[in-house]
């Protein structure tokens, strides 16, 4: 079952910040399929920082840890700009720093259908 968006309104930009290329690029290939539009794909803490003060999107999927550091400051930089994120992570809640608090919670591996709901979700709570 693909989830997809109404055909009437325009598709929602989505920045993808995970360091594991063959998740990520699993990631932007079943968000097109789903209707959405992926904004760019980012693996390391420096380059998802520039990526949310430069570009322009919607919402964010965030891995927890970038290539062995923490992806706190890139979470703290969405929820500054108001942009909703889902969080993607091998790590338990427990595990994680109350950073990634602003987002909903998905462990991996996650089925892509959990996904595309949690965007929908928080894309349909923006005010």
């Amino acid at each position: 079952m693909r989830a997809s968006q109404p055909d009437c309104q325009p598709k929602a930009r989505i920045l993808i910040v995970e360091d594991e290329p063959v998740l990520a690029f699993g990631f932007e290939e079943f968000l097109i399929s789903a209707g959405f539009e992926v904004a760019g794909v980012v693996g390391r803490l420096p380059t998802a920082l520039a990526a949310i003060e430069n570009i322009t999107f919607d919402a964010a999927v965030l891995d927890a840890n970038l290539a062995g550091i923490s992806a706190g400051p890139a979470a703290a930089a969405l929820t500054a700009r108001g942009v909703p994120f889902v969080v993607v992570s091998g790590y338990l809640p427990e595990q994680q720093r109350t950073a990634f608090s602003g987002g909903p919670r998905l462990q991996k591996p996650c089925r892509p259908d959990d996904l595309v709901r949690a965007l929908h979700d928080i894309l349909s709570n923006r005010t």
